[in-house]
């Protein structure tokens, strides 16, 4: 069985968004690196305000080699316009930087899986270099994988949505941010008779955090 090292040895010694972004294309600190195309790293300034954290990239994602850039960014991104929100002002990015997944019967369609919890663990590192480059007001975590990769394995997104919270003192090194936990946008799109009602809360919980 191999064994991996997680992240930390492949995150550089520095704060810079585009030498870390450089430096994430070799990360071997899991095994997700075997099968995805390529590292997706997060986009957007050192001066953003708000940081949105997903769950990983998607098979577009994985392809394109940019975060939120397929069904769920575009639902992220119309929910972002309603809630009167910039997305050039904020920075995206995802708890997990590879896309892990299964292969459909026919092996033509690759279908999201969750990450495990040390795959999360594993990729923890490049959140915590993007948290202390950035360095956000605020930070929205889209659905559970999210809040969990920040505020650990047992926190329960529908207990505290809605909640102001903060992240782990050890994450806090200069860098406090008010922290939102939310739905992820898949979650929206799977919805069904339902969906109109998850959007509008959604962009409440977008607008609500903007405001912090």
């Amino acid at each position: 069985m191999v064994t991996y090292p997680g992240a930390q040895q492949y995150v550089p010694d520095t704060r810079d968004l585009a030498e870390l972004a450089a430096a994430s294309a070799g990360c071997r600190g899991c095994d997700l690196y075997r099968e995805a195309e390529r590292t997706v790293f997060g986009g957007g300034g050192h001066e953003a305000r708000m940081m949105l954290v997903g769950e990983q990239p998607g098979n577009e994602e994985d392809l394109a080699g940019e975060p939120f850039v397929g069904p769920a960014g575009h639902l992220l991104d119309k929910a972002l316009e309603r809630a009167d929100v910039d997305r050039g002002t904020v920075y995206v990015t995802n708890a997990v930087k590879h896309f892990r997944f299964d292969r459909s019967a026919n092996g033509r369609r690759r279908i999201h899986k969750k990450p495990t919890g040390a795959q999360v663990s594993a990729c923890r590192p490049w959140l915590e270099a993007e948290l202390d480059a950035v360095r956000p007001e605020v930070v929205v975590c889209l659905g559970a994988t999210a809040a969990q990769s920040l505020l650990g394995k047992d926190f329960k997104l529908t207990q505290h949505r809605g909640e102001v919270l903060r992240l782990p003192g050890e994450l806090r090194e200069g860098c406090d941010p008010a922290v939102v936990v939310t739905v992820h946008p898949s979650a929206v799109l799977r919805a069904k008779s339902q969906r109109d009602d998850m959007f509008r809360s959604f962009v409440q919980d977008l607008a609500r955090a903007a405001t912090l």
